[in-house]
């Protein structure tokens, strides 16, 4: 009787493991997630600081369970990564603009990504299609702090022809990494 037990739990085991095995390779190569994955995700944005025994409360499976998930997804680079939200204007830096920004020429592409890349004060940057090359997110003091931003880092990016810059009146809807 015992003999036929640990023969059924090893059994289970080995299609737990096997079943596992199968997930982890159809996340990694297939971007495959099931419910529970989309489930663990769409809790972390919410509240990235939720223990793994919460979360898996919530989400309807035990902790082992849904802390393999959580590492799985980390580790294929689902989850990129944890920050806090701050607001700009409470740590001085109230005033935001939007800057489309047209290149000479594609010959200084990469090094205006670097240069961009280096500045605190530019907190997103898309690449578009079209015109303009480029779209920055730029944060400052006030008015007369970003002119000097303008004057003196944006105006001095590596192949900049031109710069178009938009006041932010209010944001709706956003998630940003802010320079403190």
């Amino acid at each position: 009787m015992f003999a036929d037990f640990w023969e059924e739990s090893e059994l289970c085991a080995r299609k737990a493991y096997f079943l596992t095995s199968w997930r982890k390779l159809f996340v990694r190569y297939a971007g495959i997630m099931d419910k529970l994955d989309r489930a663990i995700l769409a809790e972390l944005q919410i509240d990235g600081r939720i223990s793994a025994t919460a979360l898996a409360a919530k989400i309807g499976l035990s902790v082992a369970p849904c802390h393999r998930r959580i590492r799985e997804l980390e580790r294929t680079g689902i989850i990129t990564g944890y920050q806090a939200v701050i607001a700009a204007d409470r740590v001085g830096l109230g005033f935001e603009a939007l800057v489309f920004v047209t290149l000479k020429d594609r010959a200084q592409l990469k090094d205006f990504e670097l240069a961009v890349e280096k500045v605190d004060l530019i907190v997103d940057a898309q690449r578009l299609f079209g015109e303009p090359d480029f779209l920055l997110r730029v944060f400052a003091e006030d008015l007369s702090h970003y002119q000097r931003v303008y004057d003196d880092v944006l105006v001095g990016l590596p192949g900049v022809e031109k710069l178009t810059s938009t006041i932010v009146m209010r944001n709706i809807k956003e998630r940003a990494v802010i320079p403190v």
